[in-house]
Parts: structure tokens; C-alpha cells; sequence
């Protein structure tokens, strides 16, 4: 069995939740901003307006 406490992990903007690296995110791990589709659909209702 693998353990999983070594992989990397971010947290999301949108929902301020740890999240961690996933097989389908191998090659654009840099590039991952959001832990989910929903989440990053609602990139913009978090934001105080400025």
C-alpha cells in the first residue's frame, strides 16, 4: 500500500481548503490553481471588490 502523506499539497483560493496532488495533474501540477471544477467556476464570488 502507498501512503499519500508525502504528496504535494495546495491550498484553494475559492474555498480556502488544502487539496493534493493527483495523478491527472501530473504535468501541469505548477499550473493548478483550484480543487475543483465548482470551485474554480466560482473564482470570482469570493473576491471583495476593489
Amino acid at each position: 500500500m502507498h501512503s499519500k502523506s508525502h504528496l504535494p499539497t495546495k491550498i484553494c483560493p475559492v474555498c480556502n481548503r488544502p487539496f493534493s496532488w493527483r495523478k491527472k495533474w501530473e504535468r501541469n501540477w505548477e499550473h493548478v490553481k483550484y480543487c475543483s471544477k465548482k470551485c474554480s467556476k466560482n473564482k470570482n464570488k469570493n473576491q471583495v471588490p476593489g
